[in-house]
């Protein structure tokens, strides 16, 4: 099996180790494949019935399914944290979600294992913090929620329609680059974000001509990166990795969906006034 991602080809390998394991022959009544026995000294595989596998593939089906439920998760948490974080508190609540989530999406995503209750745990966090920060800016330009989250998802199905098609491809290139831009922008922004913690302004997000331009970036690579969950759901599919990996693969549309919707309701604020 042979992939342009290092990760899902060691991963596959390691689901066929799995499926090995689980697959032994044997018999009830019988001696193992390969040991003498009464009648038949030498008996071969074919001669008792194999074990079903211990592991089972995951499908479209399944990644379909934990990405809508952790999308519901992330909504839940959303609506509560809207409702019982007081105002006094939006600020501090806001920063110390963007914080835990940082840290366990940063955990999740370099994990050699999937690990369900982490990713369900992340959800519950970015959805609490998706929340405090919708919260924020609806009280401050009314309506501009609801245009963020049909922008969002206008923009998920257009790229999953452009990648049905193979009008974008997730070539080798593609993938390099798009790792190495996405890892940029993650260093530029954790760097604003310390920097704002300590009251200095860099202009990318005042809502300025350089704030607006870097949004526009943010959008356009956010909206790339879901080539690359496809082409992983995509591969992870062909490469029989197991079902529970579902899970990481819902994870990285999640982030995806997140990281669009954050930005999109950013640029919109540039244009519907200062805060």
């Amino acid at each position: 099996m042979k992939t342009s991602n290092p990760v899902l080809s060691r991963l596959g390998q390691a689901a066929e180790r799995e499926r090995s394991a689980g697959s032994a022959p044997g018999g009830p009544y019988g001696p193992p494949a390969g040991q003498p026995g009464y009648g038949q000294p030498y008996p071969t595989a074919t001669d008792y019935p194999a074990a079903p596998p211990a592991v089972q593939p995951m499908t479209i089906d399944d990644v379909v399914v934990k990405t809508v439920t952790l999308l519901g998760i992330t909504g839940l948490s959303a609506v509560a944290a809207w409702v019982l974080v007081p105002d006094a508190l939006l600020g501090a609540a806001w920063i110390g979600a963007a914080v835990v989530g940082l840290v366990l999406g940063l955990i999740i995503s370099f994990s050699r294992m999937a690990n369900p209750a982490l990713v369900i745990t992340y959800a519950v966090v970015e959805g609490a913090f998706v929340g405090l920060v919708s919260k924020v800016f609806e009280s401050a330009y009314n309506g501009i929620v609801l245009q963020a989250v049909v922008a969002t998802f206008g923009v998920f199905f257009l790229m999953a329609a452009l990648y049905r098609a193979r009008v974008i491809r997730a070539t080798p290139k593609f993938v390099k680059g798009m790792i190495a831009v996405m890892a940029g922008l993650f260093a530029v922004m954790l760097v604003n974000f310390v920097l704002y913690l300590f009251g200095v302004n860099t202009g990318l997000r005042d809502g300025g001509p350089l704030a607006i331009g870097f949004s526009l970036v943010c959008i356009v690579v956010a909206s790339l990166s879901f080539i690359l969950s496809f082409n992983e759901v995509e591969e992870g599919v062909r490469m029989g990795l197991p079902q529970r990996y579902s899970w990481t693969a819902a994870f990285g549309i999640l982030v995806s969906l997140i990281w669009l919707y954050i930005e999109v309701l950013r640029l919109l604020s540039y244009f519907q006034g200062d805060d």
